[in-house]
């Protein structure tokens, strides 16, 4: 797809798992075929920037050599489903979460009519939160699986059922979700909601009033050392979703250093290495070494930020997003340990996190629309630049946010009200 600094190659690792081999010659075509930039994304995939006409086709052939080529043709999701970092090393898993994956994805791939975007989280571990998705088959014990499906704000669990049995189930659900015409599950009808429903076995199994609850939160893998069986895991985020190629590089580097074979990509746009318990002193050097172009720690306020590429690499941004996220990040600290979560977007599309956030910078015109406890589409309640921003974030230590960002009754020096004087 276009972007401002050219075009942008996604790469859907299956599993989310790339080996080290793979991630260098990401890395590397990322180089020749780009600008050196990457993305990483909250799906768990990679996106290569600055790719031109020229450079895509050789760029498409030289992924697919390695085994990251598009899987189809017809304009469907590329990777199909979501699990977590650890999935198939974590002890509190109750179903083997890959293979389950593997075969919805198999399942899917015969699915015409899918939207790019439809997306099936798979998660092992009972009573974890999820991402938010279209489909969601959660572990609810040994063997057994809870299929949840997206409706509105809320989700809807439709069905318990074997493990074993899901990847039928999900197919005749997404089957019905592509005759729909819609693009995600969380727009359908309530009568549409119920022709999806009659695909499914009318067995005490079902959950016959579509038990309805609040939609999927998002999760964050830890960011250090973390036990799991006979291993522990590394994390690190990229700062706002975005690293180099030579950053990559050395992500490989680490894993091979640490004796980990593969490098899995987080929902949190990061990367987890899985670490054999008897290198396990390695493992904080390894992190430490990585400090400078990654988040290393559970408590940097640049996890609480998420950001996209704003201006000049995204035509539709006017502000340079990736600057004033780390600019206020250095002053969102307090709010970041109280819980708080901002979003810089360089337009009202809000692609780095589409939901509300309790203050949601949105950017127009150089300055930023300011929307607390809100959307990057919601009505804002003043224009502001980055400099009026941080300093309003200083009151909202002690006001809150909403009072520090409440209108003022005439236009400001530095910026510009959304209500009438």
């Amino acid at each position: 797809m276009p972007t401002g600094d050219g075009l942008l190659a996604r790469v859907h690792p299956p599993l989310g798992i790339l080996t080290l081999d793979q991630a260098r010659a990401v890395a590397e075509g990322a180089r020749l075929f780009g600008n050196g930039h990457l993305d990483l994304t909250a799906r768990a995939n990679l996106q290569i920037r600055g790719v031109s006409e020229a450079t895509r086709a050789p760029l498409a052939t030289w992924l697919a050599a390695r085994g990251l080529g598009d899987v189809r043709a017809d304009g469907g999701p590329q990777r199909l489903t979501l699990t977590s970092p650890l999935a198939g090393h974590d002890p509190n898993e109750t179903i083997d979460v890959p293979a389950l994956a593997r075969a919805i994805e198999t399942a899917g791939l015969a699915i015409p009519g899918l939207p790019a975007k439809t997306l099936v989280a798979v998660e092992g571990r009972p009573g974890r939160a999820l991402p938010e998705a279209d489909f969601c088959v959660v572990a609810e014990g040994p063997g057994r699986v809870a299929i949840a499906v997206a409706h509105g704000e809320t989700s809807r669990t439709l069905l318990r059922c074997a493990d074993d049995a899901a990847p039928g189930h999900v197919a005749a659900l997404l089957g019905a979700f592509a005759r729909t015409g819609r693009r995600r599950m969380r727009d359908l009808s309530d009568g549409e909601m119920t022709v999806l429903t009659e695909v499914l076995p009318a067995e005490k199994t079902l959950v016959a009033s579509a038990q309805a609850h609040r939609g999927f939160a998002p999760e964050r893998e830890p960011a250090r050392p973390a036990g799991g069986g006979d291993l522990r895991s590394v994390a690190v985020d990229a700062p706002f979703g975005r690293c180099t190629a030579d950053a990559l590089d050395r992500i490989a580097a680490t894993a091979a250093a640490i004796g980990s074979d593969e490098i899995r990509l987080s929902p949190t746009r990061g990367f987890v290495l899985l670490v054999p318990a008897t290198a396990s002193d390695a493992t904080a050097a390894a992190t430490a070494a990585l400090a400078a172009e990654f988040i290393v720690v559970p408590d940097d306020p640049r996890r609480a930020i998420a950001a996209c590429t704003g201006a000049p690499g995204c035509a539709s941004g006017s502000t340079p997003t990736l600057a004033d996220a780390a600019r206020l990040a250095a002053a969102f600290g307090t709010l970041a340990a109280a819980g708080h979560a901002a979003h810089v977007s360089g337009c009202a599309k809000g692609c780095a996190r589409p939901g509300a956030a309790d203050l949601t910078l949105v950017g127009r015109d150089g300055l930023y629309s300011v929307v607390i406890g809100g959307a990057p589409g919601d009505e804002p309640a003043m224009d502001l630049p980055i400099e009026a921003v941080l300093e309003r974030l200083g009151r909202a230590e002690i006001d809150g946010l909403s009072a520090a960002f409440a209108p003022e009754i005439t236009p400001s020096a530095c910026g510009r009200t959304r209500r009438p004087a």
